[in-house]
């Protein structure tokens, strides 16, 4: 099923994005972060994959250390533990 749900914050370090979403349940909340990494085809079309070349690996962490750090700040500010 399709849904037109929004990522909270996404993180954009060269080709490779995080996205982070937001997942509640009737008891809980918690967050999940995606990554992806943008890439033109022949044509000039762009697409997003889910597999890194070694060249991609530290843009992957810096954007794994910046999600960290917004997935933090955004627990305490809504009040929940970090």
């Amino acid at each position: 099923m399709a849904t037109n749900q929004k990522p909270l914050h996404q993180i954009r370090i060269g080709s490779v994005r995080a996205s982070i979403w937001e997942h509640r349940t009737d008891h809980t909340s918690f967050l999940t972060v995606n990554y992806s990494r943008s890439y033109p085809d022949g044509q000039g079309h762009w697409h997003n994959g889910y597999s890194y070349t070694e060249q991609d690996l530290p843009a992957i962490m810096d954007c794994a250390l910046e999600a960290k750090k917004w997935m933090r700040m955004y627990r305490q500010s809504n009040g929940r533990a970090a």
